[in-house]
């Protein structure tokens, strides 16, 4: 039991000293795909009591998510969402949060909803600004899946 005891010192000290990254990190990596949710990235953060987790994406790391990260997306999001809510509401309720944001361009969209399913057409001027209203989208109360079907706007060139 001894041993154990003076291992474990022996390694804080070495973490809390050390002058090397080998010295200093954690060496057990705990990651999560692009595609996992808030939910499940907060379990991982409790179970591992760990304030951060990689997200590896084809054996690349693409991004980090913090405690902080999560709090923020967690405190934005709806606690509770209704159980229905009709199409055209939830159309309005997408325009009306898209008119706050001057990344989404309007006049280049269509929004049509059917059964809870928002389809989303017309162009976007950027990969992020497709990303964003889809998220938009997803937020919105009584939605159930969101069909992107918009297109990015070509780039003319005069000349």
């Amino acid at each position: 039991m001894l041993s154990w005891i003076s291992n474990a010192l022996a390694r804080d000290y070495i973490k809390t000293h050390g002058r090397i990254a080998a010295d200093v990190m954690t060496p057990t990596v705990i990651s999560v795909a692009p595609t996992a949710s808030i939910a499940e990235i907060a379990k991982i953060l409790q179970r591992h009591r760990i304030k951060r987790v990689l997200v590896i994406d084809g054996g690349n790391l693409v991004g980090i998510v913090t405690r902080s990260d999560l709090l923020q997306a967690l405190a934005a999001a709806e606690v509770a969402k209704p159980a229905s809510v009709d199409d055209r509401t939830i159309r309005e309720r997408l325009l009306a949060e898209l008119e706050t944001h001057r990344w989404a361009h309007l006049p280049a969209k269509n929004v049509v909803v059917q059964n809870g399913v928002i389809h989303l057409s017309g162009f976007v001027e950027t990969p992020e600004e497709r990303h964003a209203l889809h998220i938009a989208a997803e937020n919105v109360p009584g939605v159930e899946r969101v069909e992107d079907h918009a297109r990015l706007r070509p780039l003319f060139r005069l000349g």
